[in-house]
């Protein structure tokens, strides 16, 4: 695909939103992707999604420290592939708020 397949979309990471209409819900972030970007993009927030019901019930076992549990490196995890596609398909102050935040490091 091309540069000419791109549409602009709106993301919210919060409630994983993805929107080609800005006014249609709050937004944190602007991309330019394809289709198929969006459908990995919805994936990854399905898979950030699972992670986290699986921390909330760990957050209930309290010996289990979060720092040695394998739920939360995946979350972790996810939420760093959603926060690196965005900024890679991220408009010029997307790219740039997202490094500012350090996520990537």
């Amino acid at each position: 695909m091309n540069v000419l397949d791109r549409k602009r979309y709106y993301v919210n990471v919060e409630s994983g939103e993805i929107h080609p209409d800005k006014t249609a819900s709050g937004f944190e972030f602007e991309i330019e992707a394809t289709d198929r970007d969006v459908i990995e993009l919805k994936k990854l927030f399905d898979e950030c999604d699972r992670s986290a019901t699986k921390t909330f019930w760990r957050a209930h076992v309290p010996f289990l420290e979060y720092h040695n549990d394998q739920s939360n490196d995946e979350y972790d995890e996810a939420m760093k592939k959603i926060y690196k596609m965005i900024h890679d398909l991220g408009q010029p102050e997307t790219r740039e708020h997202i490094e500012s935040m350090g996520i990537l490091d």
